[in-house]
């Protein structure tokens, strides 16, 4: 062999060598171009907050507008919404493909705003995304209202204020368009048949979870008539007094994200602590929801599942959380700082337990489904 080709193999022996693990499943040519897979650093039982902000992150419609908000808003002031662009924007432009990063100002400026997440213990990630949705959604209100009074001012001169408060903003917020569906509460009273019906909104559904069942089962569930009667009776505006009722909750307004909450954890008496409830419940890859109002916006709507977040172990206060996300075609776990590309068929493994027999296991806690009809 001469010189040449023997520099030139070392060369690709040093080259391959700096080639991670995960770039070489995916592949060179399967790569996605313009894309990074960084695991984030756990800081002490951070993986609650880890593995919700990946979710997040490959949630695309909701990265798009982190980024877009990073960009339009070059000057302001700390807020949980710029660390966590800081965040996106940082990852979205590393140099490298793969690797980790330390989300070191998002955890600290998390632990300002909220004393729960002060300490170093383990938190509830379903917690943690309704803070931060709610949270988010909160600082682009207040930042909206501000530039409103201030525009007020430049052009009057003098502070518009009702009854000494700042004006109130009613336009939806790019979360609400993302996340916010609406669900519809059907009352019918059993002695007139009047229905009466009242909206509420939601960012994510919490559904309870039974034994062997799936998502579809258990979203019919969320919509079962229950009937009012004896110390629950309805107060009926049409009969003036209390009468038996049937009720349903059905869904009017499919968001965009459609984020699925299983209620995992439940409080036993006789235990005097909330135990997990690892039952098998099925995630499709694909949902269509059935249980929809008769006068529903967006009815037909199909989801495709883009990531869950992942309980490992026990109990709510014990164990551990990862997620797994769907990017390109393909699906990524990721466990912290570390990142694997798993086959489509290992989504099985979170299911949960057929049998009460095991004390620990990897289950689905927290489904994100993204709409087909979503920009990318």
């Amino acid at each position: 062999m001469s010189i040449c080709q023997d520099l030139g193999l070392n060369f690709q022996q040093r080259m391959g060598a700096n080639i991670s693990q995960l770039e070489r499943d995916i592949g060179s040519e399967q790569f996605p171009p313009n894309e990074h897979y960084f695991g984030l650093v756990n800081f002490g039982n951070t993986c609650y907050s880890n593995s919700v902000l990946q979710a997040l992150y490959f949630c695309r419609p909701f990265r798009e507008k982190v980024l877009e908000y990073k960009a339009k808003n070059k000057r302001t002031k700390e807020t949980l919404l710029t660390c966590l662009a800081d965040l996106f924007y940082s990852i979205a432009t590393q140099k490298k493909k793969v690797g980790s990063i330390a989300p070191k100002k998002f955890i600290a400026r998390l632990r300002k705003e909220k004393e729960e997440f002060d300490n170093y213990m383990q938190q509830d990630a379903h917690e943690f995304l309704n803070f931060l949705i709610n949270h988010i959604n909160e600082i682009i209100l207040a930042e909206r209202n501000q530039s409103t009074l201030k525009l007020q001012k430049n052009t009057t001169g003098e502070n518009v204020t009702c009854n000494g408060t700042l004006p109130q903003s009613t336009e939806p917020t790019w979360v609400h368009e993302i996340f916010q569906g609406t669900l519809t509460s059907e009352t019918r009273c059993l002695n007139c048949e009047t229905v009466s019906s009242k909206d509420e909104h939601f960012f994510d559904l919490q559904v309870d979870v039974g034994q062997n069942t799936s998502i579809t089962h258990c979203l019919k569930c969320f919509s079962d008539t229950e009937t009012l009667c004896n110390d629950n009776k309805f107060k009926c505006d049409n009969c003036s007094s209390y009468q038996e009722a049937q009720k349903r909750m059905r869904v009017k307004k499919l968001p965009l994200i459609l984020a699925l909450h299983l209620k995992r954890f439940k409080y036993m008496e006789q235990y005097n602590r909330h135990i997990k409830v690892s039952h098998r419940v099925v995630f499709p890859l694909e949902l269509r929801l059935f249980n929809t109002s008769d006068d529903a916006v967006n009815p037909d709507r199909l989801y495709d599942l883009v990531a869950v977040v992942v309980h490992c172990g026990s109990g709510p206060n014990r164990g551990h959380y990862i997620s797994i996300v769907k990017s390109h075609g393909f699906w990524l776990l990721f466990d912290d700082d570390m990142v694997d590309k798993i086959d489509a068929s290992a989504i099985e493994d979170f299911y949960g337990l057929t049998s009460d027999i095991q004390k620990s296991s990897e289950t689905g806690y927290i489904l994100f489904y993204q709409s087909r009809d979503a920009s990318c």
